[in-house]
C-alpha cells in the first residue's frame, strides 16, 4: 500500500527558484535515460529541447490563461480576508478560499474595494460558495471576471516568499496563453517562447492544444498517510475535436504523444479513461498514482515538484518511482531550480 512518505524527500530552500529565468528558454532541462544504465541522466539546456524531437511528434499544450484570482477584503468587523477565486461557477458565484484569522459563517459577507462585497453561501470543505454583489443600493454588479480583473492580483504559488511584480503578469502566463481560468499557471509552459515553438515545428513536430484550468488545489501537499485515503481536487478542461484527431492519428501511425506538463496530461489521460479519446468538456479529479494505466501520453515535459504532492505521485507513476527518486536527487546535486520558475525535465513512460 502506497503511503505518502514515499514521495516525500529533503529540497534546500536555496534551489526553490523566486524569480523566472531572464529570459524564459534560459532555463536547464534534464532528460532522463532510465534504460541507459552508464548514463541515466543527459544534463541540457532548454534551447536543446529539439535534439529529442522526431518529425511526427505531437506535442500537446494547455492554453489555459492564469486569472487575478487573489483579492484582499476585509470582514464587517475589520478583521484582514485574503481571497483565491478557485473556480468561477455563474457570471456571479465562484469557489474560493479565505485566509483569515476567523473563516466567515454562511450568511456572512466579506467587503472588497469598490464597495463591492461577497456573500458567503456555503462551504463545502475547504471551500467557500460565494455570490458577488455591487454597494447596497447600486444598480452596477460586476460578474467574477470583471471583479478580478478590476481588483484582482496574478496569484503566485505560495513557495514564492515576495509580492507580484509587472513582470510576474507577463511572466507568469504561458506565451500561448488564451482561455481564462486558471489560478496557477501550466508551469511547464513557461519555459517556451515563440523561437521554441518555430524550431519544434521545423522539426516536423505538431503543436495542439487543451485547455484544463489549473486550480488552487494543486499546490497542497497530501496530509493523509495512506495514498489511497487522499481526495483529489476537481478541475475543468476542453479537448477539441482537431486535437482528438491530430493525437488519434498519431497514435495510429506510432508516433509520439508529449505532454507539455501535468495538467495537458490530465486533460487527454482523463478524456480516455473509459475508451477512446473524446472531445468535449468534462471536469476531472483524475488521480495518477503508481500502477496507474496511461492510455495516451508517451513523453512528459514537466518542471519539478513539490514533495508530498499529487503531482510527484503522477511522475512517479508515469517514469518509475525509482527513476524519479534518483532524478531528483541528481537534480538537487547538480543545483537545478526547483516548482514554478524552476527547470524543466523530459521523461518517457515506463514499459508497462
Amino acid at each position: 500500500m502506497l503511503r505518502t512518505d514515499d514521495f516525500d524527500y529533503s529540497l534546500p530552500q536555496a534551489l526553490i527558484a523566486q524569480t523566472p529565468p531572464l529570459e524564459r528558454a534560459k532555463s536547464r532541462l534534464l532528460v532522463l535515460n532510465p534504460l541507459l544504465s552508464a548514463n541515466p541522466f543527459t544534463d541540457a539546456q532548454f534551447t536543446d529541447l529539439t535534439r529529442w524531437v522526431r518529425p511526427g511528434d505531437v506535442f500537446v499544450l494547455n492554453d489555459t490563461r492564469v486569472l487575478k484570482a487573489r483579492l484582499f477584503g476585509q470582514k464587517p468587523t475589520g478583521g484582514q480576508v485574503e481571497c483565491l477565486v478557485e473556480r468561477p461557477l455563474t457570471p456571479y458565484e465562484a469557489l474560493v478560499q479565505f485566509k483569515s484569522s476567523h473563516a466567515p459563517k454562511a450568511g456572512g459577507t466579506v467587503l472588497f474595494e469598490g464597495g463591492t462585497q461577497a456573500v458567503v453561501l456555503d462551504r463545502q470543505g475547504d471551500f467557500f460558495h460565494i455570490r458577488v454583489e455591487g454597494p447596497a443600493g447600486s444598480a452596477s454588479l460586476l460578474t467574477i471576471f470583471e471583479w478580478m480583473e478590476r481588483y484582482g492580483q496574478l496569484p503566485l504559488p505560495p513557495y514564492i516568499e515576495r509580492p507580484p511584480t509587472e513582470e510576474d503578469a507577463q511572466r507568469y502566463q504561458t506565451v500561448y496563453a488564451r482561455r481564462p481560468g486558471a489560478v496557477a499557471a501550466p508551469t511547464a509552459g513557461l519555459h517556451f517562447d515563440e523561437t521554441m515553438l518555430e524550431k519544434l515545428k521545423e522539426r516536423g513536430a505538431q503543436l495542439v492544444y487543451v485547455t484544463l484550468h489549473v486550480g488552487a488545489g494543486t499546490f497542497q501537499p497530501v496530509r493523509v498517510e495512506y495514498v489511497k485515503d487522499h481526495i483529489m481536487h476537481s478541475e475543468s478542461y476542453d479537448i477539441s475535436q482537431a486535437t482528438v484527431d491530430a493525437v488519434m492519428c498519431a497514435k495510429a501511425e506510432g508516433r509520439r504523444i508529449t505532454a507539455i506538463g501535468t495538467t495537458s496530461l490530465r486533460a487527454l489521460e482523463s478524456a480516455a479513461l473509459d475508451g477512446p479519446l473524446r472531445a468535449g468538456l468534462g471536469d476531472t479529479h483524475l488521480f495518477i498514482t503508481p500502477g496507474f494505466h496511461f492510455n495516451i501520453v508517451d513523453r512528459l515535459f514537466t518542471n519539478f515538484h513539490l514533495p508530498r504532492s499529487t503531482l510527484l505521485m503522477l511522475v512517479s507513476a508515469f517514469a518509475g518511482t525509482e527513476v524519479i527518486r534518483n532524478a531528483y536527487e541528481h537534480a538537487i546535486a547538480q543545483g537545478y531550480r526547483f516548482f514554478s520558475y524552476g527547470d524543466a525535465l523530459l521523461m518517457d513512460r515506463a514499459q508497462e
